[in-house]
């Protein structure tokens, strides 16, 4: 026998209690398929429990975030960076009231689509796929369609949104070109996943020896901090205090998520730094011009070779590109390595 203990009805009350502008998970605008409520979980609590069980969460921890394939034990993967972008964001909502549970669904899940081989692969793919490619996007149709032979994890609308809109490009903190994901808990996961990067990278990249912490610009030094605790704290610090409804927000009653004018300049001039230093300097490196290779041979000889694809492709109602796409951005770097291996003339 089942005891009716109503947890779910517990949490949806106390969700009540967060601000008015938070995301209630009983006011969801819902899935594509309707589904029974769970009576313990929320709706996007079990958007979190899904994508944590997905095979696409499980393959993050053998694909890269910077570096490719690196030896050391200690580089960020792209599992630890989703993780660390789930802790920072889930902090920041916390500081602001919102519905902790949807920013992490969010956060947990907006790199499910990423290639192997980092922003290298993503840009591969771009340029040999006729219809573009956009990790945010691929991140989308894993959860809306890939995932589960064809069926996806059927996930809220929430959280779907706050995956396709989490994306950046090379685009300025908070500039014109930002963009906004439609819920305050996504638009918190946007910037907490450049609050993530910008600080583990120049950790990785300081672990590689292509830059040392004292090449690092003085504003950001000087604002931010010298070390990646420092940094982290003070834009999180600054990201809550400053995007308050009131107060810090200019006396305005609906929050907006920002940064202080000081920090918000020492973070951009960290991004450009990186760029500068470390994103473009990495492509350089044999590693990266073998990454790169490996990637191109696989989208031609999977575009002659269909019955070469996996069985648990054979049901998308897709052309061969599209599938080849979705084969390559879903293998981890090293698998993508070896396979090219194999095929090679």
């Amino acid at each position: 026998m089942v005891c009716d203990i109503k947890a779910r009805e517990r949490t949806e009350t106390r969700e009540e209690a967060l601000s008015p502008y938070a995301a209630k998970s009983r006011l969801t605008r819902g899935r594509e398929r309707r589904e029974e409520p769970c009576p313990i979980r929320t709706e996007f609590q079990r958007d979190r429990d899904r994508i944590i069980h997905c095979k696409a969460f499980r393959r993050l921890k053998h694909k890269t975030q910077v570096f490719i394939a690196p030896q050391g034990d200690h580089y960020v993967t792209r599992l630890t960076h989703t993780l660390e972008v789930s802790q920072i964001a889930r902090t920041i909502a916390r500081a602001l009231d919102l519905n902790e549970d949807l920013t992490e669904a969010i956060a947990l899940g907006h790199d499910l689509g990423h290639t192997p081989f980092g922003h290298l692969g993503e840009e591969v793919l771009n340029e040999l796929y006729h219809g573009g490619f956009r990790h945010n996007e691929q991140s989308l149709r894993v959860v809306e369609l890939l995932e589960k032979d064809g069926q996806g994890l059927n996930l809220t609308w929430e959280v779907r949104d706050g995956i396709l809109n989490h994306s950046k490009g090379q685009a300025e903190i908070l500039g014109e070109a930002w963009g906004d994901a439609n819920t305050l808990e996504g638009q918190v996961c946007k910037i907490a996943d450049i609050v993530a990067y910008v600080n583990h990278d120049v950790e990785d990249a300081i672990r590689a020896g292509i830059i040392s912490r004292d090449d690092l610009p003085e504003i950001v030094t000087c604002t931010l901090g010298r070390t990646h605790s420092q940094r982290v704290d003070t834009l999180v610090r600054d990201i809550a205090g400053c995007s308050w409804p009131v107060g810090g927000n200019g006396g305005s009653s609906v929050p907006t998520i920002r940064m202080t004018p000081a920090v918000l300049g020492a973070a951009n001039a960290l991004l450009r730094f990186l760029f500068d230093r470390v994103y473009k300097a990495s492509l350089a490196v044999e590693e990266v011009v073998r990454a790169g290779r490996a990637l191109r041979l696989l989208y031609v000889y999977f575009l002659d070779h269909e019955d070469g694809l996996p069985p648990e492709l054979s049901w998308l109602v897709s052309d061969q590109e599209r599938k080849v796409v979705d084969y390559i951005a879903g293998m981890t770097d090293h698998y993508a390595l070896r396979l090219a291996e194999e095929i090679a003339p």
